[in-house]
């Protein structure tokens, strides 16, 4: 009878320990975190939002009553844009004044190799320049697309 007696009376020692432990935790956990001051906004630095790798700002040129938005993906992905205003009928034409595209003519129009100041060539490091007009492929060349107003024309080394 000792040993379940010694049984009885660990187990329950063991119980009013544990009791004892979870009461202590509980306290611990529900006891209140101290305020945080308030932030003053005068002391919070603002950054500007992401611009997924925009470079820059859009760069304005040219003069004219027209004016369309030019984008540029480089090989890095690194993307520039132009607001573009021009007289010009074709995207082409305003391009090649800028001077913001350079190619030689082809069998199918104007074959582009630089954009923005980078040359691709497709012999030599298997990328050309692919152009988009509302971000889908362009069903025609640069310079036989007309100019239309609210439309993103776009470079992207592929």
């Amino acid at each position: 009878m000792k040993k379940t007696s010694i049984k009885k009376i660990l187990s329950l020692l063991l119980c009013f320990v544990l009791i004892a432990v979870t009461a202590l935790l509980a306290t611990g956990c529900g006891a209140e975190k101290p305020e945080t001051p308030p932030v003053s906004t005068d002391e919070v630095e603002t950054t500007p939002p992401s611009t997924d790798n925009v470079e820059n700002a859009p760069v304005k040129m040219g003069q004219g009553e027209k004016q369309f938005t030019f984008k540029v993906t480089d090989p890095d992905g690194k993307t520039s844009v132009f607001e573009i205003n021009t007289d010009k009928a074709t995207v082409g034409e305003a391009l090649l004044e800028l001077e913001l595209i350079q190619g030689e003519d082809g069998p199918y129009g104007l074959y582009v190799k630089t954009v923005n100041g980078i040359t691709v060539d497709y012999d030599k490091d298997g990328k050309y320049w692919a152009f988009y007009v509302n971000g889908e492929y362009a069903s025609q060349g640069v310079d036989l697309t007309e100019i239309e107003a609210d439309t993103i024309y776009e470079f992207k080394a592929e």
